[in-house]
């Protein structure tokens, strides 16, 4: 540990490098120029989303004492790009949601790769004086008031070794840059055993004076490395190789400027991580790295303009829209190179991605997505087909199969530069072959729904095969699949499909009126508590409550399922007004209005389902509670009510704030609301320009104007976005 007093004058001496008090207002301290971001970089807050939320009577219950409020938003404050290879963040806690969390006070290392599901956090780096500390290991105590981070931007310093850390990062390299207070025994420490998953192998070896390159293994994933020095090392000390406290310190020679370490990785090789260096580093300086990442994020954020509104609600918007384009993230090295999902590598002439968090941003992250980069979403639809070719099937993430709603909806907004009748036909596997993306499908096909084995006493962890959730979501994703069959002219498949969308009917209880386990012989599992939530029985982390309003692709049917409009709105009422059991602890489910939950996705939709019997204006009502209670909550204001899911929470806010929300994501078409905002203006790769504006002090939803025109009912077609024009929401 240094002296203080070395401290203090480090923190006098380095003005032009001091970090701005982080604040929920604004998280970005100046950039190089001297002069605060302006435009949406001004709103947009890294750490927006970072901080818990305590109060059990918004959570619902006492979270037990070990558990960290409960989700929290589960994102990183660290440098990224948009869609990037490298994030590169603060690891405040390992084996955490994205090894951050904003209360924490102590930095374990400055990790690579991030997404905020617990996982990755590749490369853990940390700049150190002295040998480890009492706890035998090198880790440093920071105050918040010297953090600080704005897109493609952090900042710290790391108190007990007075070193002042700046990060930057391009797609696949990280740029870090180190002021030591003290200009002997400096060292900087590779954690090369730790990560986020389990490390089985690691190297590091010098690769010259001035540089170092290995891998870390983590389950089926390599990443290499090649890191440069702005300066010569003296030694490259490898401890406990193969273990799992094994790293490895790179001692510096005795000087006093700031230390510059250029990262480049790849999940192909060594050889393509150095190229990824020189290509997108190369003898660039920090502030001309850090400047061209302000202007990619400038320029991303920018297409999405929002006048009028609180400042406030345009922080929580840019935030939302900045979180919203952080994954997938690139695979491609910038040779073309990837490996592929068998491990072998391939060179291609489209950029492969990481497959979608589909489960959760299939209703709105990946949509947003397609219509800001137009090209990413092409490229994300070419790399599941690539692995669809391999495999024989498009993969999914955790549930569902919800890569039929992307690939319909994408293709319907004019994304076609794809293959559509290969994916089209991996997706008719995916329907119909047993031992791939879907499983049970075999039993879906032939009884209409997925059963549940009954359990005398099941209890929020029971494992099954949520077989409810899973009848619901197979029943949406038949529904995208036939829209495919629709566009291609197969008639058969169109008319197969289109009838087994309507099986969520199938675990509909009429007497109950919930969405409910059936057993294989039909009969209805008990005992039955809609209140009570389960990870896997029954239901995918909710609770009946929470499932029964979901199909989004047929919403009067399901009106019709409870009797007509006046009972479908009282059970609707009810489901806001029912009080949460506080005896009902999952950690997955929380934040509730009655049973409905905004911390986890599977409701998201709900809030919506009053149009369907003519009462846009209780929708509204729900729709800027949430807004208002469940975003910028907590610490600082800068809690979100549950996971953000790789920003399918960050992307609920920025469409039902400006108005427009993809109901069904199978469909090019938006269901509208009043927006946040005075004016929004959309600006589209085309040129096209969509404006929405809002009429009338009111908040209750009136006439719908399209070019002037009353609009017919309450959706508005992806057509405008093609074509350009306004959107006038009237209240009254």
């Amino acid at each position: 540990m240094i002296k203080r007093k070395s401290y203090l004058i480090l923190l006098s001496a380095l003005s032009a490098f001091s970090c701005a008090k982080t604040t929920p207002q604004n998280g970005s301290d100046k950039v190089s120029n001297g002069k605060a971001p302006s435009g949406p970089l001004q709103y947009a807050n890294p750490f927006m989303g970072t901080a818990p939320f305590n109060d059990p009577k918004t959570i619902g219950y006492a979270p037990p004492k070990d558990w960290r409020g409960v989700w929290a938003g589960l994102v990183f404050p660290g440098s990224s790009v948009p869609n990037a290879m490298v994030q590169l963040s603060p690891i405040t806690e390992f084996n955490t949601g994205a090894g951050y969390d904003y209360e924490d006070s102590v930095i374990y290392a400055f990790t690579h790769t991030n997404k905020g599901h617990w996982n990755l956090c590749h490369l853990p780096v940390l700049p150190v004086v002295g040998a480890a500390n009492a706890k035998g290991d090198y880790s440093s105590r920071f105050s918040k008031s010297t953090e600080s981070a704005s897109p493609g931007f952090y900042g710290v310093t790391l108190q007990d070794y007075g070193v002042q850390v700046r990060l930057t990062s391009t797609l696949r390299c990280g740029y870090h840059q180190y002021r030591y207070s003290q200009k002997t025994d400096r060292s900087i420490v590779f954690k090369l055993a730790k990560s986020n998953e389990r490390v089985s192998n690691w190297s590091i070896e010098k690769a010259g004076d001035a540089a170092v390159q290995g891998f870390q293994e983590t389950g089926r994933q390599t990443v290499y490395f090649y890191a440069e020095l702005s300066e010569n090392m003296q030694n490259l000390d490898v401890q406990g190789k193969g273990t799992k406290e094994g790293l490895a310190l790179l001692h510096l020679a005795d000087g006093g400027k700031p230390v510059e370490l250029k990262v480049g990785i790849s999940f192909v090789s060594v050889q393509n991580a150095k190229q990824n260096l020189e290509k997108e580093l190369g003898n660039r300086s920090f502030d001309e790295v850090r400047q061209e990442a302000a202007k990619t994020w400038d320029g991303l954020l920018s297409r999405v303009e929002v006048k009028g509104g609180t400042t406030k609600q345009k922080q929580m918007f840019y935030s939302c829209l900045y979180r919203s384009f952080l994954w997938p993230a690139l695979r491609s090295d910038a040779n073309g190179e990837y490996r592929d999902v068998r491990g072998n590598v391939v060179k291609a002439s489209f950029n492969y991605y990481t497959e979608p968090s589909l489960w959760d941003t299939y209703r709105n992250k990946d949509l947003l997505v397609g219509m800001l980069q137009p090209q990413v979403a092409t490229d994300v639809i070419k790399s599941l087909q690539d692995v669809g070719d391999k495999t024989g099937f498009i993969p999914t993430f955790f549930h569902g199969d919800h890569a039929a709603a992307l690939v319909a909806g994408s293709y319907q907004r004019g994304i076609t530069d794809f293959d559509l009748k290969d994916v089209y036909r991996l997706l008719l596997r995916n329907a119909n072959v047993e031992g791939g993306t879907r499983p049970h499908i075999t039993e879906y096909i032939q009884k209409g729904y997925i059963s549940t084995n009954e359990v005398s006493n099941p209890e929020v962890e029971t494992k099954d095969k949520a077989g409810v959730s899973k009848t619901l979501e197979y029943a949406f994703d038949d529904y995208a699949v036939a829209q495919l069959a629709k566009i291609l002219g197969d008639t058969t498949n169109y008319r197969v499909m289109m009838a087994r969308s309507k099986n969520y009917k199938n675990v509909f209880d009429p007497n109950r009126k919930f969405m409910r386990g059936r057993r294989s012989d039909g009969t209805w599992v008990k005992p039955f508590d809609p209140k009570y939530p389960y990870y896997e029985y029954m239901y995918r982390e909710a609770n009946a409550w929470q499932v029964s309003f979901f199909a989004p692709h047929d919403m009067p049917g399901l009106v019709a399922l409870y009797g007509g409009a006046q009972p479908f709105e009282a059970k609707l009422d009810s489901l806001f007004t029912v009080p949460w059991n506080p005896n009902h602890i999952a950690r997955n489910v929380s934040g509730f209005i009655g049973q409905y939950c905004h911390g986890n996705q599977p409701d998201h939709e709900t809030p919506f389902s009053y149009y369907f019997v003519g009462k846009p204006e209780k929708s509204q009502r729900r729709l800027d509670e949430i807004m208002e209670k469940f975003y910028g909550m907590g610490k600082d204001g800068l809690g979100y009510s549950g996971m953000d899911d790789a920003g399918e929470m960050s992307a609920w806010y920025v469409f039902s704030s400006t108005g427009l929300y993809p109901l069904s994501a199978a469909d090019a078409k938006y269901i509208v609301s009043v927006p946040v905002f005075d004016e929004v203006r959309w600006k589209m790769n085309n040129g096209k320009v969509v404006t929405i504006k809002k009429s009338g002090p009111s908040r209750n939803l009136g006439p719908i104007k399209v070019n002037g025109k009353t609009n017919q009912g309450y959706f508005v077609d992806h057509a405008l976005f093609r074509e350009g024009g306004e959107l006038e929401v009237t209240t009254k």
